[in-house]
C-alpha cells in the first residue's frame, strides 16, 4: 500500500490593484511568493492544504482612513494587516474541505512605501515586497511588542524574501 502525500500547499491571492503603481509587481508573482512563504512558515489549519488572502495596493489617504478607524491614529501608515485567525468566527469543517482557508487582509500604501524606497536607496518592487512579508507574519500571528520580537521578525522577513529571491537591497 501506498503511503498517501499531503498535497502542497497553495496560496490564492485577491490582488486589488487600487494604486496606479500597482503593477510594480505581477499577480503571478505575488502568488508564487506568498504560496513560497506559506510553505516556509508551514502555513496549517487547511485539510486540502489551500489559502488565501486578500492583498491591497493602496495610496496614503485610503490606508490613513483605515489606521484612523481601526487604530486610531490620524496619518498614514506603510503596510496594514487584518487577520482572519484571530477572531472567533469558527471554521466549519465541510466548507475547509472544499474552500481555502481565509488568512485575512494586507493594505499596503503605495505612496508610503515609494518614499521609504527612495529614502534607503532600495526600489519600489523590494519595499512592497519587504512590506508584504512582514504584513504575511502578522497574519500568522507574529508581532513585534519589544526590540527582541522586532528583530526575530524583521530576520524572518529577510529569510521570505531570499526565498522569493530577492536579494537585500538595504544601503548600509
Amino acid at each position: 500500500m501506498a503511503a498517501t502525500l499531503s498535497p502542497v500547499p497553495t496560496l490564492e491571492v485577491a490582488l486589488d490593484p487600487e494604486h496606479p503603481e500597482a503593477e510594480v509587481i505581477s499577480t503571478d508573482e505575488w502568488e508564487t511568493w506568498f504560496t513560497q512563504w506559506g510553505q516556509q512558515m508551514a502555513v496549517e489549519g487547511s485539510p486540502i492544504g489551500s489559502y488565501e488572502l486578500s492583498l491591497k495596493l493602496t495610496t496614503d489617504e485610503a490606508i490613513a482612513a483605515l489606521n484612523h478607524q481601526f487604530r486610531q491614529l490620524d496619518q498614514p501608515t506603510d503596510v496594514l494587516s487584518f487577520a482572519a485567525l484571530e477572531t472567533d468566527f469558527p471554521q466549519i469543517d465541510e466548507i475547509l474541505t472544499t474552500e481555502p482557508l481565509y488568512l485575512g487582509d494586507i493594505i499596503i500604501s503605495l505612496d508610503t512605501a515609494a518614499r521609504q524606497a527612495a529614502e534607503a536607496g532600495h526600489s519600489l518592487r523590494w519595499e512592497t515586497a519587504w512590506l508584504a512579508a512582514h504584513g504575511f507574519l502578522h497574519l500568522l500571528g507574529w508581532d513585534h511588542p519589544d526590540d527582541p520580537s522586532l528583530v526575530a521578525m524583521l530576520d524572518k522577513q529577510s529569510e521570505l524574501l531570499a526565498t522569493a529571491g530577492l536579494k537585500s537591497e538595504e544601503v548600509g
